[in-house]
């Protein structure tokens, strides 16, 4: 059973930067982030995506809205971590569309038929809940944009800095390594695509509040829709006596709703960019891709 999400307070959603949780910088990537422990959560075998992800993608999908032109080729990002009920909703959005799925390292699916969709093709492509996976997010960036056309679409989400924050005040005050890595601020990202070969990004953030009847559920919860990927995380398993002082620190030092139920926030951020077409520099002699010349050649001279 899914626990109830409430929004938060736009006010609160968008507070100064000092209020916020601890995140990461463009230049430095995560880091903290342990890379196995990242692909190997990627990669594990799932009967279904994280419910918290699937909702995450339902609400992606409605910035979809807003698009005039309809795409005729589409890529979805680890479609069983990004959530496929939600993708599937995308997919109803674009029936005559070709779709094409890519595993987290960027190699294509499987599929029963038709032709797979090649780099520099697609119209579109959705990438949800995957970004704040990557320790080097740059090289993640430039896959995305390399299976793009030129002014393709690139439509992402992932998770801010105040996620978990409630979580993380338990643990400090508890004396532990951080319960997960750090994520990374919006407008890093926004930095980031820019730099990938991305232009006119746009991005906003949402903070939810999840409620739970009881600690123990909040923990299930938790092991269902994620793993603790920070390096300093402890090794090997924790004992029965550790997991019943969390549980009372979470029933004690959590905040709770009106109705008693414990709290956690979720910060969401989604973005949107168009891969920037190619343009040539100025110079005694200039190397032009043969794909390039020919966007070049396509484009109206007032661009």
């Amino acid at each position: 059973m899914r626990p109830p999400i409430d929004p938060i307070d736009e006010a609160a959603a968008l507070a100064p930067d000092a209020a916020r949780g601890e995140s990461q910088s463009v230049a430095a990537g995560v880091p903290e982030l342990d890379p196995v422990a990242a692909q190997r959560w990627r990669t594990m075998a799932r009967p279904e995506s994280p419910w918290l992800h699937e909702e995450i993608g339902q609400r992606m999908a409605q910035r979809l809205d807003w698009l005039v032109q309809r795409p005729s080729a589409c890529l979805s990002w680890n479609p069983a971590l990004g959530g496929l009920l939600s993708q599937q909703a995308v997919q109803a959005r674009y029936p005559a569309a070709r779709w094409q799925a890519l595993d987290e390292q960027g190699q294509p699916q499987r599929q029963a038929s038709g032709t797979a969709l090649q780099p520099g093709q697609a119209d579109l492509l959705w990438a949800n809940m995957a970004l704040h996976l990557y320790a080097q997010p740059q090289p993640l960036l430039a896959c995305w944009r390399d299976w793009l056309r030129p002014e393709g679409l690139l439509f992402f989400s992932g998770l801010g800095p105040d996620t978990l924050l409630e979580l993380r005040r338990v643990y400090q005050a508890l004396g532990w390594p951080p319960p997960h890595q750090p994520y990374t601020d919006m407008h890093d990202w926004g930095d980031m695509l820019v730099q990938a070969g991305f232009s006119a990004p746009v991005l906003d953030m949402e903070r939810l509040s999840l409620s739970y009847p009881s600690a123990e559920r909040l923990l299930q919860d938790l092991r269902e829709g994620g793993r603790n990927l920070h390096l300093q995380r402890p090794e090997g398993l924790r004992g029965r006596a550790h997991r019943q002082r969390l549980l009372h620190a979470l029933e004690q030092q959590l905040p709770r709703t009106a109705d008693g139920h414990l709290c956690l926030t979720v910060e969401v951020v989604y973005g949107h960019a168009v891969k920037s077409a190619p343009r040539v520099l100025v110079a005694a002699s200039s190397t032009v891709a043969l794909d390039d010349m020919r966007t070049l050649l396509r484009r109206p001279r007032s661009a």
